[in-house]
C-alpha cells in the first residue's frame, strides 16, 4: 500500500515554523487594530458567479485558476448550484457589504480578514494551491468619504507601518493610477491598436491577453517580452483630470508621512475591478516573483456585483511569501520552555501534573516528564525543550522545596514552591 502525502501545492505547517505564523498574524491584529479595523470572516467557498461578474471573466484566476464544482441538489425542489473555493478574499467582503446592509449605516467600513485562499496554478517557492492571505478593505458610501486620496494613502502607510513592525526592511513600494472606469477604456483601446501588429511575436499567453485583457499584457515576467512590453504606451498620458488630482493627492500624502515610493507606470494588476491607485511592496530576497502584497481601488465593484455605489480600496498579502521573507532574515528556532517538570517515580506523577497546572495558570510554558524516565534521560530530554528542568521526588512534594537546574547556567539550587514564577 502506497504511502499517502499532502496533495501537490499544499502542505502541513509544523512548529516552530508555526510560531513564526502566529507571530506574524498577531502583529497584523495589533497593527490594524490601531488604524480601527475589525476583522470579518467570510465563507471558504462562495457562487462561482460572485468571482465571474466581480473578478472578471478573462482573468486568469477565473478562466484558469478555480476550483469549481457543481453542488448537486439534495431534494427535487431544489436546483445544482456552481460553488467555488475562493482564489481571493475581495469578492467576498464586497460581498458581505452589501448582503448585510453595511452601507446602511451611513459609516466607513474598515476590515481585516486572514485565511486560506485556492488557485489551481502551478506550485513553485512561496507559491501554493491552497495559500494564506492577509487583507483588507476600506469600503463605503461616498458621504462616509471612502473616494478620498487620504483612504488610499493611510492603507499604505498602515502596511509600511506593519512590514516595519515585523522587521522586514529592504521593502519597496511601487505605486501607479490605472485610471477611472472612463479612462480605461480610451487606454485600452490604445493599447490594442499598439499590440495589433507586434502580438504575434510575443508568448502564446500575452497573445491571448492580447485579445481578451490586453492590460494583463503589462503585467507580464515573460522576460523575452519585456522589451515589446517597455514600448507600449503609458496609461499616464490617458489619465483624465480629476483621476491625475487623485494620484497627486495620494502620492503627496505619502510625502507628507515619509513613506517611499517609486511610480511604476507599468503597474496595472491583474484583475477588472481596480481603478485609480494600484499598488504592489516588493521585496529582493524573494527573486523574480518579488511581490510580497498587492492591491488597489476598486470603485466600481459593487455595483458590478449588483450592490449600490460603495467606492473601495484593498490589498492581500500572501502570508506565505511573507514567511519566507522573514525566514530569510532571521534565524528560525524552536521556543523553550520555561521549566521542565521531572518526576522521579511514577508516584510522582499526579504531584507533576497539579505542579505543572499551577505553573500555566501563572502564565509559565511548562513541560512534564514521566515518573517511569530515569534521571539521565529526563536531563536529556528536559535540556532539548527547557530552560530549567525541576526535580520532584518525595522530599520536594513534602517539604515544598523544589530543586532546580538552570542549562544556561550549570547551577543548582533549592527553590519553595511559591517563588518559582
Amino acid at each position: 500500500m502506497s504511502t499517502l502525502k499532502a496533495v501537490r501545492g499544499t502542505r502541513d505547517l509544523l512548529p516552530p515554523e508555526t510560531e513564526l505564523w502566529n507571530h506574524v498574524e498577531a502583529t497584523a491584529r495589533r497593527v490594524f487594530g490601531h488604524y480601527n479595523f475589525g476583522e470579518i470572516r467570510t465563507p471558504l467557498f462562495e457562487d462561482t458567479s460572485l468571482f465571474a461578474r466581480g473578478v472578471g471573466e478573462e482573468t486568469d484566476i477565473v478562466s484558469k485558476e478555480m476550483y469549481t464544482w457543481e453542488d448537486r441538489a439534495r431534494a427535487q425542489s431544489e436546483k445544482a448550484q456552481s460553488l467555488t473555493l475562493r482564489p481571493e478574499n475581495t469578492a467576498g467582503v464586497v460581498r458581505a457589504y452589501i448582503e448585510h446592509k453595511l452601507g446602511d449605516t451611513g459609516l466607513l467600513q474598515k476590515l481585516f480578514y486572514i485565511g486560506p485562499q485556492f488557485r489551481r496554478e502551478r506550485p513553485q517557492k512561496g507559491r501554493y494551491r491552497q495559500f494564506w492571505q492577509i487583507g483588507a478593505e476600506v469600503i463605503g458610501p461616498i458621504s462616509a468619504g471612502s473616494e478620498s486620496p487620504l483612504r488610499d494613502a493611510e492603507v499604505l502607510e498602515m502596511l509600511a507601518t506593519f512590514l516595519n513592525e515585523l522587521g522586514i526592511e529592504g521593502w519597496t513600494l511601487e505605486i501607479n493610477s490605472v485610471g477611472s472606469a472612463t479612462d480605461r477604456p480610451r487606454y485600452i483601446a490604445a493599447l490594442r491598436e499598439a499590440l495589433a501588429p507586434v502580438k504575434h511575436l510575443m508568448c502564446e499567453d500575452n497573445q491571448r491577453r492580447a485579445e481578451t485583457n490586453p492590460l494583463r499584457v503589462l503585467d507580464s515576467k515573460d522576460p523575452n517580452d519585456q522589451e515589446l512590453i517597455n514600448n507600449l504606451p503609458k496609461i499616464a498620458d490617458y489619465l483624465d483630470e480629476e483621476s491625475k488630482a487623485h494620484f497627486e493627492q495620494v502620492l503627496a500624502a505619502l510625502d507628507a508621512c515619509g513613506v517611499p515610493y517609486r511610480v511604476n507606470p507599468r503597474l496595472v494588476r491583474g484583475l477588472d475591478y481596480y481603478t485609480r491607485t494600484t499598488f504592489e511592496f516588493t521585496h529582493g530576497g524573494l527573486g523574480a516573483q518579488n511581490a510580497l502584497l498587492g492591491g488597489g481601488r476598486y470603485d466600481g465593484l459593487s455595483e458590478n456585483i449588483g450592490g449600490p455605489k460603495a467606492p473601495g480600496i484593498g490589498f492581500a498579502m500572501g502570508e506565505d511569501r511573507l514567511i519566507l521573507t522573514l525566514q530569510a532574515e532571521r534565524q528560525q528556532t524552536a521556543t523553550l520552555a520555561d521549566y521542565y517538570i521531572a518526576p522521579l517515580s511514577i508516584a510522582q506523577n499526579p504531584a507533576a501534573l497539579e505542579l505543572a497546572r499551577e505553573l500555566r495558570r501563572k502564565g509559565l510554558r511548562i513541560e512534564i516528564g514521566d515518573g517511569s524516565f530515569r534521571l539521565k534521560k529526563s536531563f536529556e530530554l528536559a535540556n532539548k525543550l527547557a530552560k530549567k528542568i525541576i526535580l520532584l521526588g518525595e522530599d520536594e512534594a513534602s517539604t515544598g522545596i523544589l530543586t532546580v537546574k538552570d542549562f544556561a547556567t550549570a547551577e543548582q539550587t533549592k527553590v519553595a514552591r511559591a517563588e518559582i514564577v
